[in-house]
């Protein structure tokens, strides 16, 4: 293979890293900026999407490999699962520019020009976690997640703004400490190890060893997955601009959290060895808590924002649930739902922000008639309300299909309830937000109006893929081939380590 071809897994992380630059250069150029991010965004889906063939034929693309020290290498590869976060971020990340540009131009915001730098570097930050190969790369690209959105979730920067942004900090940084210790420890004790379907700790430890690498690394991860209880930066961050909001919820932060438990459960500890020491089980009970409290949360605010960021913390952990329950169609599952959920998420945020920017209403009980006047925005708001609920021929319905498939393959039946209840939920703070736009009273008689095209066609866009990926799971990239190809070769290894005598 050519090198150039063998690197585009480091070209996919720099070209973002470069367009950063540029847009910082070209601040009193605002078409010019909005070029270079819409350049930059296409140029990373066309190199992911170009090693797609390759790696659903070989399993992975090995890329970049630079010693530091013995044992300790910045190491990149393609691989089944990582091409699933990596294509939903390159995706998203096209379709969020379009959004950002009519967002912040139509509510003429400042700073615009540090805005999109730091975007790109997130983007750059989610595609080089989406491609590292061991825990160093992975934990450099993910503290690098951190500090990029800090000025993006302070951007107003009045004193919520500034509150917000240092609550997110003191959770992230303060988490980021524990999973350092985690990737010090595991590197001693398996040094140069790189992920591996099935995990590579069987053998290298102490069951009593193992179970504290185990806290410490979920520790690390659990607050950008928002496993209750250290959830709570992620419904104070909602103070930042909408576009914000969606990239937290629905491309980077907390999606780089759910695969990060996924590639520690399954590509470094493996899930007999969490079987052996009880921490399947423990990690299936704290998912299915978050599941259901934070369900009952979003029942309770009023705050469109608020209520959407609670759900998220919610859907979260359906993919935390899938790992740790680790049967075939629950860990497919678990995969296909972190593309399922960004693209019902982004919707749902999309059409937030498109409401804020027509009538500057943020509030449910305020939103009666609108969707008389805003029906495309409203339609796709249902769309991306259905799918989270699981409704079929929504793509959410999907991901939770296996989930419960999965629950039940693996002689769990108190999750599929979980999964059931959590869906009648979704339902009831869901719904009464689309009947009082469709059906309730109106405080001033409305004529169709919608949002500009810049901000609306983003959110179609999104809600059309919503159903399509539910029709057709492979729509468009594979992803639901690439989520049960990963999710059968994680557990063929674990299945061939365990028959070895692994742990």
């Amino acid at each position: 293979m050519p090198v150039v071809l063998a690197h585009r897994p480091m070209l996919a992380v720099l070209v973002s890293l470069l367009a950063a630059v540029a847009i910082l250069f070209s601040d009193r150029r605002p078409n010019l900026r909005e070029t270079w991010s819409f350049l930059a965004a296409a140029i990373t889906s066309a190199l992911v999407f170009s090693l797609l063939p390759e790696v659903l034929q070989h399993g992975s693309l090995e890329a970049t490999y630079i010693e530091l020290l013995p044992g300790l290498a910045l190491h990149l590869r393609a691989d089944l699962f990582g091409m699933i976060f990596a294509l939903l971020a390159s995706v998203l990340w096209l379709v969020t520019t379009l959004y950002s540009i009519g967002y912040m131009r139509h509510g003429h915001y400042d700073h615009q020009t540090g805005y999109f730098a730091c975007f790109a570097v997130c983007v750059s930050a989610a595609v080089g976690i989406a491609f590292s190969a061991n825990l160093l790369t992975f934990f450099i690209f993910y503290e690098i997640l951190t500090i990029a959105t800090y000025p993006l979730v302070t951007h107003d920067r009045h004193d919520e703004a500034l509150g917000g942004g240092r609550r997110y900090l003191a959770y992230t940084l303060g988490s980021g400490q524990m999973l350092f210790i985690a990737v010090i420890s595991i590197s001693l004790i398996a040094p140069g190890a790189s992920f591996q379907p099935g995990g590579f700790l069987a053998g290298h430890a102490s069951s009593g060893l193992l179970t504290l690498l185990f806290i410490f690394a979920i520790l690390g991860i659990s607050v950008k997955a928002a496993i209750m209880p250290l959830h709570g930066w992620l419904p104070t961050a909602m103070v930042a601009p909408t576009p914000v909001s969606a990239l937290l919820h629905a491309v980077a932060v907390v999606k780089a959290g759910v695969f990060g438990c996924i590639r520690i459960v399954h590509y470094v500890f493996g899930i007999d060895v969490l079987h052996a020491i009880g921490a399947d089980t423990a990690l299936a009970l704290l998912a299915s808590a978050t599941i259901l409290v934070a369900s009952i949360r979003a029942l309770g605010e009023q705050n469109l924002k608020r209520r959407l960021a609670y759900s998220t913390i919610s859907q979260l952990s359906y993919i935390v649930l899938g790992a740790a329950i680790g049967t075939p169609a629950a860990l497919a599952g678990a995969m296909f739902h972190i593309v399922a959920h960004g693209f019902m998420k982004i919707t749902l945020f999309f059409c937030a922000g498109a409401i804020y920017v027509k009538t500057h209403k943020v509030e449910i009980p305020d939103l009666g008639g609108l969707g008389r006047q805003m029906p495309i925005t409203f339609g796709a708001f249902t769309i991306g309300a259905l799918g989270l609920a699981g409704t079929p021929l929504c793509v959410g319905f999907i991901s939770k299909w296996n989930l419960g498939l999965g629950a039940l393959q693996g002689g769990h039946p108190l999750f599929l309830i979980v999964l059931v209840v959590s869906g009648l939920l979704n339902f009831a703070y869901f719904f009464p937000i689309v009947y009082r736009a469709f059906f309730g009273n109106a405080e001033h008689t409305f004529a169709f109006d919608e949002a500009p095209v810049t901000v609306s066609l983003p959110l179609v866009l999104t809600a059309v893929v919503s159903v399509l990926l539910g029709v057709y799971p492979n729509f468009g990239a594979s992803t639901y081939d690439l989520a049960w190809q990963a999710a059968e070769r994680v557990l063929a290894s674990a299945a061939s380590a365990g028959a070895a005598g692994g742990f």
